[in-house]
């Protein structure tokens, strides 16, 4: 029998290098579709925005006239280029003033239907080499452009809110898509002063991909009750840097949008981390979509408000009542960077520090650490040399922990090994006085473990300052279910005076910042894996996009792939949920040795100091 050989596949059809795309209509005058219009016609475009409501319409008049005026006065334009802008605007109620546009950016809501319809109406009034762009985060791309009349021109186009102050676009495109129009609309991009991120078709992109995963974990453990929304939302802001929490974000996107990007993203991928968290259906369901509702997760002044009002939730002045112990000396175990840094901090608030570790030399040169540290302040203004004499000679060091007798707090911050942790308590329980407050810095380990070995169970707390402790403002206080009420408010208390913000929450694997950051980095190592993206445009994605000061993968690289990979076990340990479970690329490359810059490669390389 003769065999012949199997044709390649279509490559998808090109089209002709376009001009530059002078010309745009915006089909959707919401927040987004106004804020792509302000972008386009400040960098030259002529811009028609359409919209079925003449309100709408309106609306968008008066807020880009309002901010091209807000630019004048900060100097970024003058008048003249205000006036030039305004005059490249013009709205319309009809599609049909899409006619002479080159490219068509549609930014209607997050519906295929209407989305549908708005495409298959403006395949009959655009010309054949326009470009059609979606500003859909959720929907499918490749959808879209399948049911259009020329699905080589159609593409996504993923603008970030505010529009206007936002560097990242996300340029997708379906496997239909030809390369002209792509190379068309990322070239528009940079001339916008985006960044552009080429993405293949699926839920969320790269940054939503990511970032809704992250928030949908949020809302998960606010409805579990295991922190208050205040807590979740300062811990990711003061624990990781962002500028915003979880749940103040779903609130700015708005609920029902984020709902309905989880559930596209559900559906693509069978996880049970993506489908959405049921209170995000209940507050949909009842109207509380978030800011625009003037209520969500927090309650606002009005509708389109971003001023929080106190409501039912809001968490009292008076606390539980308990009266915390005094505590004058502090005894802090361990000698690396992280005792070190917690001694500094409690020295610097006038406390008396005792810095025990295994030998007096140990100890004498994590004093040292802490020398170098106020010096540096010193040369940097921010204390005095006699604040930096002050608080050093606050510090004892000691070569053993016999020197805690007298403490009234003692802090372990030794190797996250729970044998080596509890064997701590087991001498501390011996060597501190009664009444004395033991207390963990473990970021992963159940604090529970600690208290057992102890006669004295309800004297111990959980205290995760983060690093470097000197700057990082958060410290998670973990309660166990044997925890004395007057041990919680001491631990409170302690943490006012040296200047942290404490949040409370419960004994469990990663209590809040981890449990809610670590997800998130295996969700982008898979994203690698998968070969969706790379590390560089995931990094580039996540900080122009999501506003984070690091990309995933720098500080994967910076918190060491072997500590990744350990919180991730205990995670997926403590919860069972199978998307929860390491990344595999993860652990190969712990198991090669690339830990990260401490190795000198990790997910890039290094170079050696």
């Amino acid at each position: 029998m003769d065999r012949t050989s199997t044709p390649p596949p279509a490559e998808p059809p090109s089209l002709p290098s376009p001009a530059p795309l002078q010309t745009v209509a915006v089909v959707g005058l919401g927040t987004m579709g106004t804020g792509i219009a302000e972008v386009l016609v400040r960098a030259g475009r002529d811009v028609v925005g359409i919209d079925v409501s003449e309100a709408a319409a309106a609306h968008a008049v008066r807020t880009l006239g309002t901010a091209t005026a807000r630019a004048v006065r900060r100097e970024r334009i003058t008048e003249d280029e205000r006036r030039a802008a305004l005059a490249r605007f013009r709205t319309a109620t009809d599609l049909r003033a899409a006619a002479g546009a080159d490219l068509v950016i549609e930014v209607v809501p997050e519906d295929y239907a209407l989305k549908h319809e708005v495409f298959t109406a403006l395949d009959a009034i655009v010309g054949p080499a326009t470009i059609l762009a979606t500003g859909t985060n959720a929907l499918s791309v490749t959808r879209l452009a399948a049911d259009s009349a020329r699905p080589e021109r159609v593409l996504g186009m993923h603008f970030f809110n505010p529009a206007p102050a936002m560097k990242l676009v996300e340029v997708v495109s379906s496997v239909l898509t030809a390369p002209a129009a792509v190379s068309a609309v990322t070239a528009l991009a940079r001339e916008l002063g985006k960044e552009p991120v080429a993405v293949g078709d699926r839920p969320g992109f790269v940054a939503d991909g990511l970032l809704f995963g992250y928030l949908n974990q949020a809302a998960a453990m606010y409805e579990s009750r295991y922190a208050s929304r205040e807590d979740i939302d300062a811990a990711m802001r003061l624990g990781c840097g962002l500028p915003m929490g979880p749940l103040a974000l779903l609130d700015l996107i708005g609920i029902d949008t984020a709902r309905t990007v989880l559930e596209a993203m559900y559906a693509a991928s069978h996880d049970r981390l993506q489908a959405p968290a049921p209170i995000l259906g209940q507050l949909a369901e009842a109207g509380l979509t978030g800011r625009k509702a003037g209520r969500g997760f927090y309650s606002y002044d009005g509708p389109d408000s971003a001023v929080v009002v106190p409501d039912a939730q809001t968490p009292g002045a008076g606390g539980s009542g308990a009266v915390a112990r005094e505590v004058r000396a502090v005894g802090v175990a361990g000698s690396g960077t992280m005792a070190s840094g917690i001694a500094e901090v409690f020295a610097k608030a006038g406390y008396r520090v005792v810095l025990a570790a295994r030998t007096q030399e140990k100890a004498e040169a994590a004093k040292a650490r802490v020398a170098k540290s106020l010096a540096r302040s010193v040369d940097k203004g921010r204390l005095t040399a006699a604040e930096r004499e002050a608080a050093l000679s606050a510090i004892e060091p000691a070569g053993s922990l016999d020197a805690f007798s007298g403490v009234d707090l003692a802090v372990e911050a030794v190797a996250e090994d729970l044998a080596v942790k509890q064997q701590l308590f087991g001498t501390l329980d011996k060597v501190c006085r009664p009444g004395a407050v033991l207390a963990t810095t473990t970021s992963s380990l159940p604090v529970v473990a600690l208290a057992r070995v102890t006669s004295r169970p309800q004297d111990v707390i959980g205290m995760h300052f983060f690093n470097p402790a000197p700057a990082m403002k958060l410290v998670e206080v973990v309660r166990t279910v044997l925890t004395a009420d007057d041990v919680h408010a001491t631990v409170r208390e302690v943490c006012a005076k040296v200047r942290k913000h404490p949040v409370d929450c419960g004994d469990r694997a990663g209590f809040i910042v981890n449990a809610l950051l670590f997800p998130y980095l295996n969700n982008a190592v898979k994203m690698v894996q998968e070969h969706y993206a790379s590390p560089d445009d995931i990094d580039a994605a996540m900080k122009l996009g999501g506003g984070y000061p690091m990309g995933p993968f720098e500080l994967l690289d910076v918190v060491g792939l072997d500590v990744s990979l350990a919180i991730e076990r205990v995670l997926h340990r403590e919860f069972r949920d199978p998307g929860l479970a390491p990344a595999p690329l993860l652990e190969h490359l712990v198991a090669a040795g690339c830990l990260g810059r401490k190795t000198g490669r990790g997910f890039r390389e290094y170079a050696k100091a």
